[in-house]
């Protein structure tokens, strides 16, 4: 069997962009001068956290960006144990009553997503969060769908799609997809 070609990321972010750009004027208008109810994006470590640095970049917001890791409430966690370079959650702001939109590179079994929800909770309440990925490849094990999504990929469960961000060049912040086959 041949391996797919991996997706062009920065295409597929500059659609995604497009539409963080929709989604933050609606929510901003449902918010509207209540600072309390700014919508926040926060990206899921690590991938997504990268997206979530570079829209909040992108967009020139003033609303500082969060980050959430999924680590601890993993279901695979005491199989997984606790990597060594486990990042930690960083949210700067009250989540409490505020439209969040949690941001991930991937959305595949939904089982990372749903340890990312729980984690935010752990940190209050939001009024509404939604979800958006660069690419939803299918193979849901749990009822979570993206509400912004770039692009639909579907790839064997044998394949892996990892997004890499170039560290050389952090300025542009440029992010490419890798393909691999599992072992």
């Amino acid at each position: 069997m041949t391996m797919p070609q991996a997706p062009d990321a920065e295409a597929l972010y500059a659609q995604l962009l497009v539409l963080v750009r929709n989604w933050l004027a609606r929510a901003s208008m449902a918010a509207g001068n209540d600072s309390r109810a700014e919508p926040a994006i926060v990206g899921i470590y690590s991938g997504g956290a990268w997206l979530a640095e570079r829209l909040h970049a992108d967009l020139d917001l003033t609303t500082p960006f969060g980050v959430v890791s999924s680590t601890f409430h993993r279901d695979d966690f005491a199989t997984r144990g606790l990597h060594p370079s486990a990042n930690r959650t960083t949210l700067p702001f009250d989540v409490n009553g505020r439209t969040i939109l949690l941001v991930d590179d991937v959305l595949y079994t939904g089982r990372t997503t749903r340890a990312a929800l729980n984690e935010l909770y752990d940190f209050g309440r939001p009024a509404r969060v939604d979800l958006a990925v660069l690419i939803d490849r299918g193979g849901r094990e749990l009822p979570i769908c993206a509400q912004l999504c770039a692009a639909q990929m579907v790839l064997p469960p044998m394949h892996m799609l990892a997004l890499e961000r170039d560290e050389t060049q952090l300025q542009t912040m440029r992010l490419a997809f890798r393909l691999e086959s599992k072992a």
